[in-house]
């Protein structure tokens, strides 16, 4: 049995901290995978999705609907955001009490790291967004 091809892949997608790309032509397969198996699994006990696999199936939607043409990290004006703790746009605006047009300029001019999520949707690093938020309203923190 062969395992070479096999391995070559399988590091390509796999990497060093233990994420996996996905690459964006499985990505909707990946997508209904994961919804067939979430709606099988809330059904059935009535749970919450993490906030966490729900930013990951609104990533995987994009990837799926609007696939990018540009290299990964080239997002206009931002830094990019590890993977692993990050927020939606809406969300970020929330935390900050502000709009989420402030969110997306704040993200343009470097003063939040973010990165792109398919072709619309931005993922706002939550260190970064605390970051923000500490230096700006530090006394509410």
């Amino acid at each position: 049995m062969s395992t070479g091809p096999r391995h070559q892949d399988l590091s390509a997608l796999l990497r060093a901290d233990g994420s996996v790309v996905v690459p964006a032509e499985v990505a909707g397969e990946v997508l209904r995978a994961l919804m067939r198996d979430t709606t099988v699994r809330v059904r059935a006990d009535g749970g919450e999705v993490s906030n966490g696999l729900r930013t990951l199936l609104y990533a995987l939607h994009n990837a799926a609907e609007h696939p990018r043409h540009d290299p990964p990290g080239s997002g206009s004006g931002s830094a990019t955001a590890a993977p692993g703790n990050v927020v939606s746009v809406t969300e970020a605006a929330a935390l900050l009490e502000c709009s989420p047009r402030w969110v997306r300029h704040l993200i343009s001019t470097g003063r939040l790291s973010a990165r792109r999520a398919g072709a619309r949707c931005w993922l706002v690093d939550h260190t970064s967004l605390d970051a923000y938020r500490k230096g700006t309203h530090g006394q509410d923190i």
